[in-house]
């Protein structure tokens, strides 16, 4: 869990400020739309949809915007040629990163992904070469630990997998599936998270304790995410103390 919190909180920090950019608003769009076109169009029905619209509001997106990028995608014509793919790969210190993209032209997009790992000491690797040491599932963070006993009885009664608390803060795990189920019934009591989504969770950890190595896996992440194509970038590295604080300086 302590490996699970240091990695987030970079990820969520970086997520903010990507919101900031408005860089993030257009690969959910984009994620909305497909979601809807490839499922149900309500989100009720479509886990992946709701998934996706629960993404966007946490970016604070509006529901005009959201429900515009639905009608896109039942409606068809947009993303009519988009393809998903998903590139797997190591990145220095034998970090495994897996990277979602969504795409019109597969050439340009597995060279900006390879030219990411290359240029940061890492290697692209071949499909499903770090895929089974990630799980799809939803997470739901509070920062409020004395909520413990009052998330747990809802969240399990609302079908969570687990709650884990690491001192810091409470994660409750749920299937991908009733991500959204188990979201709905914590705010109807009252307990609105600080943090919620679908994810794919590292089944295990890749420890960094130097600041070098941190320094090239933090910048081949920004790389990635800064491409036009991709959705999502997934890793399992974990920074010691150390190094997070130094991270942290340095933002």
């Amino acid at each position: 869990m302590a490996g699970h919190s240091k990695w987030a909180n970079i990820k969520h920090r970086k997520a903010r400020q990507d919101a900031v950019r408005g860089k993030v608003f257009t690969k959910v769009i984009r994620e909305i739309v497909s979601a809807a076109k490839q499922g149900d169009p309500d989100p009720d029905k479509n886990p992946r949809l709701r998934a996706a619209i629960e993404k966007g509001l946490s970016v604070n997106m509006t529901r005009d915007t959201i429900n515009r990028a639905v009608d896109r995608g039942t409606g068809g014509g947009d993303n009519e040629n988009m393809e998903e793919v998903n590139y797997e790969g190591y990145g220095v210190g034998g970090v495994a990163v897996l990277v979602e993209t969504m795409t019109d032209n597969l050439n340009r997009t597995v060279s900006e992904v390879r030219h990411a790992f290359t240029k940061c000491d890492g290697n692209l690797g071949t499909t499903g070469s770090v895929a089974y040491l990630f799980t799809k599932r939803g997470e739901i963070c509070f920062n409020d630990v004395s909520l413990e006993d009052e998330v747990m009885l809802v969240a399990l009664d609302a079908g969570a997998l687990d709650i884990e608390n690491d001192g810091e803060s409470l994660l409750v795990i749920t299937e991908w599936e009733s991500f959204g189920q188990v979201k709905d019934a914590l705010n109807t009591a009252g307990l609105v998270s600080d943090n919620a989504e679908v994810t794919m969770s590292p089944t295990t950890s890749a420890d960094i304790d130097n600041i070098d190595d941190a320094q090239k896996i933090m910048k081949m992440i920004d790389m990635l995410e800064d491409a036009d194509d991709v959705q999502e970038v997934y890793s399992n590295v974990n920074f010691s103390a150390a190094v997070m604080a130094q991270l942290s300086e340095e933002e």
